[in-house]
């Protein structure tokens, strides 16, 4: 199966679309998909295909992502890309996770997230791209406050953790934001 890859420095970046997981549920063991998709765990391999079983698209949105995978040894580490893509209103949510503890803190996401940015508004067409931050992830307002986004809101109890209710931080990039400082 071939990807559409995008390259920073250090990673490949493997583009996840629902057809793509799609095939790979149905044409993959599991511990290809787990390898493949740097799942870490049973627990993770199942959501993972629960969700793929739900759908990831409904009727007015879906999802785009990248796995990140170290060019040195082919390990993937971690994702970025948008969920709650609204393609009719072009505009879509930026999210983003490292998998393996010991790659946090290296200047990986902010690498992926670049990359990620670029494809959102170039390729996909978006005007908007969002990201909901939690009050004390620190590391993630960094990256967004580096490319340029700007606070507008705090949204009590947004999401749910392990059955505690959250806030979140709304934080928005525009594309002609995005344009002036590249």
């Amino acid at each position: 199966m071939e990807f559409e890859t995008l390259q920073t420095d250090r990673l490949f970046l493997k583009k996840l679309t629902p057809e793509i997981l799609a095939h790979l549920f149905q044409h993959y063991s599991e511990a290809e998909i787990m390898a493949m998709l740097g799942l870490r765990n049973q627990e993770e391999f199942i959501r993972e295909k629960e969700k793929s079983r739900g759908g990831y698209t409904t009727y007015d949105r879906t999802i785009l992502a990248f796995l990140l995978v170290l060019k040195n040894s082919n390990e993937t580490i971690g994702r970025c890309g948008f969920h709650n893509w609204y393609a009719q209103h072009s505009r879509a949510e930026l999210g983003y996770a490292l998998t393996k503890e010991e790659f946090k803190r290296m200047g990986y996401m902010r690498e992926a997230v670049q990359a990620v940015l670029k494809y959102g508004f170039e390729v996909m067409g978006l005007n908007r791209i969002e990201a909901f931050i939690g009050p004390n992830n620190i590391a993630s307002k960094s990256i967004v406050t580096k490319y340029g986004f700007t606070q507008e809101g705090h949204l009590r109890q947004h999401y749910a953790v392990d059955g505690a209710f959250e806030d979140s931080i709304v934080y928005s990039l525009l594309k002609q934001e995005f344009a002036a400082k590249q």
